[in-house]
């Protein structure tokens, strides 16, 4: 009985848990497409400059040399272009659906501060649509499917004894 009992809480606990998802991604989307705003105001920025003196955005990082500011300058400058490309690809792979959609691309909801600065803001609800349902579903499933699993490891099954003929 104490066996069924944890199962059934770890599972609903999971169920609850994966219900947020829906959620927590489109506040992850909102704060990534705020970091991909502010990163393209720098790039642009950049890049007009450069082209107001007839250099592509390229050549004109190459040409920051000279002196030990301007070569940081040139490194902090391509890892804010970098981190914008990268950003912006998330943030098109995560934009053109919903949470289903973002739940496949998992893969682009992670980057370090941007999940920080969700986590630490997210609070948890009370899913009322049908895509935090059906991962409420899904988290439970998925919980009660691990603990019966590894239930039955740590329970083997009971054995009866036949009666035997006499």
């Amino acid at each position: 009985m104490f066996l069924r009992v944890v199962v059934v809480s770890v599972s609903l606990l999971t169920g609850a848990g994966l219900s947020q998802f829906p959620e927590f991604s489109q506040q992850y989307l909102q704060r990534l497409g705020g970091a991909v705003d502010a990163l393209e105001q720098v790039v642009s920025d950049f890049d007009h400059s450069a082209a107001a003196v007839g250099l592509s955005r390229h050549k004109a990082l190459d040409e920051m040399n000279g002196s030990p500011f301007l070569q940081r300058r040139q490194a902090d400058l391509r890892r804010t272009i970098l981190r914008y490309e990268e950003l912006l690809n998330a943030y098109t792979a995560l934009r053109s659906g919903g949470p289903f959609t973002r739940f496949y691309e998992i893969e682009h909801l992670q980057d370090p501060q941007i999940l920080q600065g969700t986590w630490d803001d997210f609070q948890p609800a009370l899913p009322l649509t049908f895509e935090g349902l059906f991962f409420a579903l899904f988290g439970f499933g998925a919980g009660y499917g691990v603990m019966k699993t590894v239930a039955k490891l740590f329970r083997p099954g009971r054995r009866r004894n036949k009666p035997t003929a006499a």
